[in-house]
């Protein structure tokens, strides 16, 4: 009576055993590509306007997971602290506030004092330098000068809510960060969020791998392939 259910697990334990010989080098790359995805580096895809004009909508960012810790996989638990985030650095956040993943630029410090007004940055009693880069009917690029990093920023030229354009002045906890889009009117950070945890801080950019744009039916921006992002 027991006989063909036997034969059946039989049968079925060798084809589990046949499958595993099969495909085993399949399964272990599998789980080393997952391992490395979650641990040590990926990518991340650039949705919005909120870091124009560093990073466009459909950019394809590089994450280094490892700038500044080791982490274990698939957790925020750190077993390690490599390095600080430094001021200026772009970074990709799984912010708990936000219920997302954000990128946005690290721009103050654990320890520094805050003050926006009119969208003119002022970090511990020093105001940022700016110079207009360029400019249309819609927006102006300027160049923000921040302590040790200069880098772009957008800023709207039309009637706007303008109420994110001043903030503080304030202090950044310890081991959290304020972080600011360069769009700076189009871009829910700190202002919004609050600041940023450091373990909510996933890795750092640097550079767009590749980029798709979705004004010209999603063709490759041959000009943004592996290029530099400051």
């Amino acid at each position: 009576m027991n006989s063909l259910p036997t034969s059946l697990g039989k049968r079925i334990t060798s084809a589990l055993s046949r499958f595993w010989k099969d495909n085993r080098q399949f399964f272990f790359l599998l789980c080393c590509i997952v391992f490395f995805k979650s641990a040590i580096a990926d990518l991340s895809s650039i949705s919005g306007a909120s870091m124009q004009p560093t990073l466009l909508d459909g950019d394809k960012v590089w994450v280094n997971k490892l700038a500044y810790d080791v982490k274990i996989p698939f957790t925020e638990i750190s077993l390690a602290e490599l390095a600080d985030p430094e001021r200026g650095d772009i970074v990709i956040i799984d912010s708990s506030r936000a219920g997302k993943r954000l990128v946005k630029r690290i721009v103050g410090l654990p320890g520094d004092t805050i003050y926006m007004q009119n969208n003119a940055l002022v970090i511990n009693g020093r105001a940022a330098n700016y110079e207009v880069l360029d400019s249309d009917d819609d927006a102006l690029i300027i160049l923000e000068e921040l302590p040790d990093h200069p880098h772009q920023a957008q800023v709207s030229r039309g009637f706007i809510n303008r109420s994110n354009r001043s903030y503080g002045p304030t202090i950044v906890p310890d081991d959290q960060y304020f972080v600011l889009g360069d769009n700076r009117d189009n871009s829910a950070d700190s202002r919004v969020y609050s600041f940023i945890p450091r373990e909510e801080i996933i890795g750092r950019s640097s550079s767009v791998i590749f980029s798709l744009d979705s004004d010209n039916s999603y063709l490759p921006r041959g000009e943004r392939f592996l290029a530099d992002i400051e």
